[in-house]
């Protein structure tokens, strides 16, 4: 079995482990909270791109968040929801799709944290230099700071995974719901020193580079709203930034618990059940978070709403 599975390049994926009787509870419960945060991102996605009123650099800076959502739930959700009704022996998945699955998987997780820092600058120009917002934020600054922030994940992936590929590979199975760098990494028996390393290195800098510039921004438009004496920016500035902080944290939080996790095989199970949550969670909520707390966005969707539901009375 191991020598045809490799040959053939399949691979067994772990999946989520269920009992049968719990199978299409949870297929059904997944199933939802994936057309829910499609649906929530989709909407907020179009409402931006078709108002007129909302075509400002913080909202086109904020559209590549609802669409790293969306790649995030539909690179690991909809496999998963297959494997749910299969056997646990029969969840098989060719390498390259596995590989695929990862990258994208990785992509996803690095552009959560490159986006919401173009956000945050985006708030300390608005905040901290609103004389200068136009001129400094314009449509070639967007599309600088959204291409850096994908272009940054892309790179850093492409490496992680080009030194995960380049291994030959002695197992078949994938020790976790769904494919990622270390469980690709972990089908080789050669020595894997230099993907650690690089992972670990990567994960510091990484980190360090999100929550420092995070802390940084955030520092100088406190220190900018406590000297001032404009309650009118004080206010925004509050409902902006809180806005952004509570997506910040829902990802961080989640991203760190899988991590943290990885250190304590002990731990394996809630490891691989909070990697499923952070591919729901945090799509999930962010376009509650931050669409319904920002005023235009909010005021938007509560008027389409109420036209809707019009033109069912009136039919």
């Amino acid at each position: 079995m191991d020598n045809l599975t490799l040959t053939n390049s399949l691979l067994l994926v772990e999946g989520l482990k269920v009992t049968p009787q719990s199978s299409y509870p949870v297929f059904i419960l997944l199933l939802l909270a994936y057309i829910f945060a499609m649906g929530c991102n989709i909407i907020l996605i179009i409402l931006i791109s078709t108002q007129k009123n909302l075509h400002h650099p913080m909202h086109f800076l904020f559209c590549n968040l609802p669409l790293n959502d969306i790649l995030g739930t539909t690179v690991m959700l909809p496999r998963l929801l297959q494997d749910i009704l299969k056997e646990a022996s029969e969840r098989y998945i060719t390498y390259v799709e596995c590989v695929v699955q990862a990258y994208f998987a990785h992509i996803f997780a690095a552009a959560c944290h490159y986006v919401l820092m173009i956000m945050a600058f985006d708030r300390y120009i608005a905040i901290c230099n609103p004389l200068r917002y136009s001129s400094i934020m314009t449509n070639k600054m967007v599309i600088t700071l959204s291409a850096s922030a994908w272009g940054l994940a892309v790179l850093l992936v492409s490496i992680m995974l080009g030194l995960t590929i380049r291994l030959s590979r002695c197992r078949y199975k994938i020790e976790n719901p769904f494919c990622d760098n270390a469980s690709l990494f972990k089908l080789s028996c050669e020595n894997v020193s230099v993907n650690n390393v690089f992972g670990l290195i990567y994960t510091v800098i990484f980190f360090t580079l999100s929550v420092g510039s995070i802390f940084i921004t955030y520092f100088k438009i406190a220190t900018v709203c406590i000297t001032s004496k404009n309650k009118s920016l004080n206010s925004k500035a509050i409902k902006t930034c809180s806005t952004h902080l509570a997506v910040y944290l829902i990802m961080l939080v989640s991203g760190s618990t899988v991590i943290f996790l990885h250190r304590f095989p002990e731990y394996s199970d809630s490891r691989k059940l909070a990697s499923i949550i952070v591919h729901i969670v945090p799509p999930g909520l962010n376009p509650l978070v931050y669409g319904l707390q920002t005023k235009e966005i909010r005021e938007k969707m509560f008027k389409l709403v109420g036209r809707r539901n019009q033109v069912i009375a009136n039919k």
